[in-house]
Formats: structure tokens, sequence, C-alpha cells
């Protein structure tokens, strides 16, 4: 079995476990590794795994009118997956790209499906859909009312893996401002 601490411990802030789900969760996740660039999850196939990213940075991604659209970027002990690809085994219509070499622990569908079937997962997982459901919802809002500085000074504070792994385009993206709008915000907050 793989060493999975930080994943146990996020884990444990939700829902204590005991020595046999603990277990479980080891058995049934697994280690994945990545090259920069490698997809994760790609649009028009359906997402099979769940990640929790132990190492790395993964894009999440769209494509309109021929230009990628940067939608979130994740990064060390955060889950990763197509939430509707996922959850309804339907394709997905977005891309998971990584930003650099990273190393992920993958749930599969069908893994997910028997450890549901174990109570303290089960209440982990709902636990965790809450919270991610609750966040996403206040990102996005609090993303649509800031101007590019206020968002760019959020992720700083936030998230500054994000700053410190991403590229500047895949930043920029994010944020909807181009790479020189975001340098010109860069050099006036330092």
């Amino acid at each position: 079995m793989i060493n999975m601490e930080a994943l146990i411990l996020l884990i444990n802030n939700f829902v204590k476990l005991d020595a046999d789900t603990t277990s479980e969760i080891k058995k049934y996740f697994r280690e994945e590794r990545f090259k920069k660039n490698d997809f994760v999850i790609q649009e028009g196939k359906i997402c099979d795994k769940i990640f929790f990213i132990k190492f790395g940075a993964v894009r999440r991604f769209c494509i309109k009118d021929g230009c990628e659209v940067t939608k979130r970027i994740y990064t060390d002990n955060q889950f990763v997956t197509s939430l509707s690809s996922f959850f309804e085994q339907k394709p997905s219509f977005e891309n998971f790209q990584t930003c650099e070499d990273s190393i992920l622990y993958a749930l599969s569908y069908s893994d997910e499906q028997i450890l549901l079937q174990n109570p303290l997962f089960l209440r982990f997982h709902v636990k965790l859909l809450r919270n991610y459901l609750s966040r996403i919802n206040e990102f996005n809002h609090s993303f649509r009312v800031m101007n590019p500085e206020k968002k760019y000074l959020f992720l700083l504070k936030s998230f500054p893996q994000i700053i410190q792994k991403a590229k500047l385009k895949h930043i920029s993206s994010l944020i909807g401002v181009s790479q020189e709008t975001l340098s010109r915000i860069r050099a006036s907050i330092i």
C-alpha cells in the first residue's frame, strides 16, 4: 500500500476514520503519475476517476471560440474531477491538464461505489460534496463581482500555489484578462 498521509489527514478533518476504513481507502486509491501537460480528463470522454492531488497542479479548461478558457486551477491536497461526467458517467464537456509533473491518487468510479458501502466513507463523501459545492458557489460568485486586480489579489491570498505553479497565460485566462494586463496588475502590486 502507498503512504497516503495527506489524503487520510484531509478525510479525518471531515470524519474520524477507523483503522478498517483507512485500510479500505488505501486499498482503492491508486497512485498515478503525470508529466507536465498530460491530460488527466479529456473533453468528450467519460471521466471514470476522481483524483486527489498529492503533488502538482491541474488546470480545468474548455474550448470557446477556438480558445482555451481556464475555469480553475487545482493544486496540492485538492480533489479534482469532472463532476457531471464522473457522477453521471457521461462525456466530459471540459479538459483537465497538468501544469507540472504531478502525482495524483485516483479512485475509479466502480471502486468509489464499493467504498460508498462503508458508512464512514459515505459520511465523508456527503460532507466533502457539501463543502466542495459551497466553495464552488462562493468562488464563482466572488470572481464574477471582482475586478481583475481584486481577482489576482484574491488568488494571491487564498490560493498562492496557483500563482506559483500555473503559467501566466492560464492565470490571465482564469482572471479574464490578457497576459499584458495581468503583467501590469502584478507590477502594480509589487
